[in-house]
């Protein structure tokens, strides 16, 4: 089932937008269950951490409007004024906003219950600029005063400033904090190859450089128990640093050919779909509609050495195709899933526990997005076509999304249950429903 939507969440119940309009389904039934209009076309919403209210940020009129599902009568609307609005957000415990003005001159916090207003200056124009621990207690902000970063570390209770010092960086890039809420991890431009570690405390725990020329850190990922760091790299390497020494006890190269006979490759194979008569008697339109069903791929299992699809990144031009753009952990923590932006038709699952490469999965196209399940190692694909990929340890498995037209999945998002998924295409989106104990 699908609808014309921009952005979508889901908890229990599933949110999406339409222009000016919010729409709150259920997740089973996709029931409407509350229709809210308003001020303008929305383009962005969130959902608070118990799922009671809802935010919608409208950035070009500098307004946030937040919805009651419990009370629907109810709504409130936050106006930046001529301060502009770039990015809103909930804080942890759901009855605080934060609001990031144009030209990032402020953030501003503003409280649903007591009604006040906080300011926090100098945020950094960053995109990982802002983040929370797990349980909510802490926010750090990445700031810039004077040319130079720094980090301030508030309680999320009442926004007071616990610690605020400055980092050994040129021209900081993103902070994250690890699950546990002990480390924080930051990391300077891609220009330069630095990660720094810090405590609660603000001290620093250790720095870490892999290398002192050409590019750096693409992207990180910290393993859900808090005992590794897995940093991509724009040469093309995934280096693993362990909690206790914050030294790298690994690292992970993405060579185009697999020769060890150790590592499975599945690669997608599309089928032909069959011409069958009783489709021949039918209308063309309903014809075509009868065998999408029948349109499908799946995976061989390749036999080594196997040459993947590489694609050679254009040096003179910004963010070029070249490093690993993608890696995550799954939840628990036995694999580890990366993406080599210059082999882009190809993902990489590693075994964490023997630090050595598990499968390789080459697909038919680019792979646009890879999440996974966060209930168990299942790990759901997308490719810009329309179907949707799943791997597990027991193996892979390629559905088409059964709907008419040219329906192609560029992002998708689990249920927190794992027993559902929303696909997403550039103007619709479906739910995807799994049966219990599948692809496990």
């Amino acid at each position: 089932m699908g609808a014309s939507a921009k952005r979508f969440i889901f908890v229990c119940i599933q949110a999406s937008c339409v222009q000016y309009r919010l729409i709150v389904r259920d997740v089973n039934s996709l029931q409407i269950l509350q229709l809210y209009t308003c001020l303008d076309q929305i383009q962005y919403i969130e959902w608070s951490s118990d799922s009671l209210f809802i935010l919608c940020a409208m950035y070009k009129r500098g307004i946030v409007q937040v919805w009651s599902l419990e009370q629907p009568d109810w709504h409130c609307k936050i106006d930046e004024g001529s301060a502009g609005l770039v990015a809103s957000c909930w804080s942890p415990d759901g009855r605080h906003i934060l609001n990031t003005t144009e030209f990032h001159l402020r953030i501003t916090v503003w409280s649903l219950c007591t009604k006040s207003v906080s300011y926090i200056k100098y945020p950094k124009a960053c995109q990982h600029g802002i983040a929370f621990t797990k349980d909510g207690r802490y926010m750090a902000l990445a700031e810039r005063r004077d040319c130079k970063d720094f980090i301030s570390l508030f309680v999320c209770s009442d926004w007071q400033l616990l610690r605020h010092f400055d980092t050994e960086t040129q021209d900081l890039a993103g902070i994250e904090w690890a699950p546990n809420g002990c480390v924080l991890a930051v990391w300077d431009t891609c220009l330069e190859y630095k990660i720094l570690l810090y405590s609660l405390d603000g001290r620093l725990l250790s720095t870490y450089s892999a290398y002192e020329w050409s590019l750096g850190i693409k992207s990180i990922a910290w393993s859900p128990s808090s005992q590794f760091l897995a940093i991509g790299s724009y040469d093309e390497k995934v280096r693993i640093l362990n909690h206790v020494t914050w030294k790298k006890i690994t690292e992970f190269e993405h060579p185009v050919t697999i020769a060890n006979p150790k590592i499975i490759v599945y690669k997608e194979v599309e089928k032909c779909p069959r011409v069958e008569t009783e489709s021949l008697a039918l209308p063309p339109a309903k014809a075509q509609a009868s065998s999408l069903f029948r349109i499908q791929s799946k995976y061989d299992i390749s036999q080594v050495p196997v040459s993947l699809q590489c694609v050679k990144p254009v040096a003179d031009r910004a963010n070029p195709r070249i490093g690993i753009g993608m890696l995550a952990f799954s939840p628990d923590n036995c694999f580890l899933a990366t993406k080599n932006d210059n082999i882009p038709n190809a993902i990489w699952i590693w075994d964490v526990q023997k630090l050595k490469l598990f499968v390789v999965l080459e697909q038919l196209y680019a792979v646009q997005f890879f999440q996974w399940d966060p209930c168990q190692p299942r790990l759901a694909i997308c490719t810009g076509n329309s179907k949707v990929y799943l791997w597990s340890p027991a193996g892979c498995v390629s559905v088409q999304v059964p709907m008419e037209g040219d329906f192609q999945v560029l992002s998708l998002c689990w249920h927190s249950n794992g027993d559902s998924m929303a696909l997403l295409s550039k103007d619709h989106f479906c739910m995807c429903y799994l049966e219990r104990g599948e692809a496990k």
